[in-house]
């Protein structure tokens, strides 16, 4: 949790949450959103929405000035809802869509250039300004709301992340393994945490929370008990 004052004083506090892949950022995020009252603005969903777009336009992942050319015609909203959020890529909902695996290794690919991650910070700040807002992704905290209030960075082991993705997957994916999803989630921290542009790491005054021996029961009770005491710091 943030020692010092915000830059701009807000009514209600912005929560960070921040961490590697299938750390459960999303479910924490949501989680803390209804028990609050926040809305809960998942960011990672911005970088899907554009990259289903780049996919869709056969765009090259690798290139950057194209990229960025898309995103300045491109119009991403999140609405959220009571489960998640319903997320539009120019008036289309495309909330399922953007939870396929070839999406979310696109979303991974684009989400290393500088100047489009710029532009997303932008589209994030605008979204959580007045607070009272749940943001979660790899920079929230460190990057885009360095002035949060509220900052928590949520890690696991990869073999649990890789098993609890696992798990979740497995049923609509009986074809994938387990090795294969642990294989590709440590290419990502690879991605995520060697970016030279904003590259995952726990912000200075973060409070970081290892689920790794930790049931959800567990990390939801710790999480809420974070913001609770930032809550009573504050009235």
């Amino acid at each position: 949790m943030s020692s010092a004052a915000p830059a701009l004083k807000r009514a209600r506090p912005v929560i960070a949450i921040d961490g590697p892949a299938g750390a459960g950022k999303s479910t924490l995020a949501a989680h803390l959103a209804r028990r609050f009252g926040f809305l809960n603005l998942e960011t990672g969903a911005m970088y899907r929405a554009l990259a289903l777009k780049a996919i869709e336009n056969d765009f090259d992942f690798s290139e950057e000035a194209p990229l960025v050319v898309l995103a300045a015609r491109t119009r991403i909203m999140l609405e959220p809802q009571t489960e998640g959020n319903r997320v539009l890529l120019d008036g289309m909902d495309v909330s399922n869509r953007i939870r396929d695996k070839d999406v979310t290794a696109a979303a991974s690919k684009i989400s290393v250039h500088p100047h489009l991650r710029a532009w997303m910070v932008e589209q994030q700040r605008a979204l959580g300004a007045a607070g009272g807002v749940v943001m979660e992704g790899r920079d929230i905290g460190t990057v885009v709301f360095p002035d949060a209030e509220v900052k928590i960075f949520l890690d696991a082991a990869p073999e649990v992340r890789g098993n609890r993705r696992y798990r979740q997957n497995s049923p609509a994916a009986p074809a994938i393994t387990e090795e294969s999803i642990l294989r590709e989630l440590k290419e990502r921290d690879d991605r995520d945490r060697n970016r030279a542009d904003s590259p995952l790491r726990p912000a200075a005054d973060a409070v970081v929370l290892d689920s790794t021996t930790l049931s959800l029961e567990q990390v939801l009770e710790k999480a809420e008990a974070i913001v609770r005491e930032h809550l009573a710091a504050s009235a």
